[in-house]
């Protein structure tokens, strides 16, 4: 799934090229991935410019003159791309169609979503505070308020916004912090020691045009890079980078986790 820095990624080479472009149509061709009726989602976008493309959370959000917005979400599989880098394909489920091109959504899974709204919906206003914004207080306050374990609590959308498993596992690993060690139990130190290594992560990742995985590329079609650089993560059974004790893979709420059990004690 793509994270904060593949999305913020898409972001920054979206934004430049969508300002003050207006959309002449918009076709809905999966009715799984709209979310809201297709007529009436494309009467409201036909005719609407482009204003502000920015992040939230894992959301693309495309700002509409006259209030409204375009809200994506790319799931699992979902790519937004400029017409320049491809054609639609038996994938594309959504083309919108401007004055100078067209943008694509394909998504072979179908587990993303679109939707048009008046300013940000309730699952998007709901999600935490994005963790390249937050300070160190306010970070420390919501840590010392959950007695949950960390690795679920950082995936947890409403305590902090754009995280997944891959940069979960691998600001864990830079902070020595174990996946299982619980919130509330965490120093004052190793808080702090855990956001400067979530920050680092995702701004190494972002300069690397994020981790191409799977299925990820921008919306030019390139690949990220910052794989190349992942420390544990999908690294079970190879040695660590630190101390080459070998990398374990474990269940922490339903989700693989990778560690190293040496530098990740506690």
């Amino acid at each position: 799934m793509p994270e904060l820095p593949e999305v913020e990624t898409i972001v920054r080479s979206l934004a430049p090229r969508l300002k003050g472009q207006r959309i002449l149509n918009a076709e809905f061709r999966c009715a799984r991935v709209l979310l809201g009726d297709a007529e009436e989602a494309a009467a409201r976008l036909a005719g609407a410019r482009i204003g502000e493309v920015r992040r939230h959370g894992k959301f693309i959000v495309i700002e509409l003159s006259g209030g409204a917005s375009l809200l994506i979400h790319l799931g699992m599989t979902g790519k937004l791309l400029l017409d320049t880098a491809a054609e639609p394909g038996r994938h594309t489920h959504a083309i919108f169609t401007l004055d100078g091109g067209s943008l694509l959504y394909d998504d072979i899974r179908q587990f993303g979503r679109i939707e048009v709204a008046e300013g940000l919906p309730r699952r998007a206003a709901a999600l935490g505070p994005d963790p390249l914004e937050i300070g160190g207080q306010e970070f420390l306050a919501r840590l010392g308020s959950r007695g949950s374990r960390i690795k679920p609590l950082l995936l947890n959308q409403t305590f902090l916004r754009g995280l997944g498993n891959i940069y979960c596992d691998e600001a864990l690993f830079r902070a020595r912090i174990h996946p299982r060690a619980i919130a509330s139990s965490l120093s004052r130190e190793r808080g702090l020691r855990l956001l400067k290594a979530i920050v680092e992560t995702l701004e190494e990742s972002i300069a690397s045009r994020g981790s191409s995985v799977s299925d990820y590329v921008d919306a030019d079609g390139q690949r990220g890079s910052f794989q190349l650089r992942h420390r544990v993560y999908q690294k079970g059974g190879e040695p660590c980078v630190e101390c080459g004790t070998p990398i374990r893979r474990i269940l922490v709420a339903q989700r693989g986790t990778h560690f190293c059990p040496r530098c990740q004690r506690s």
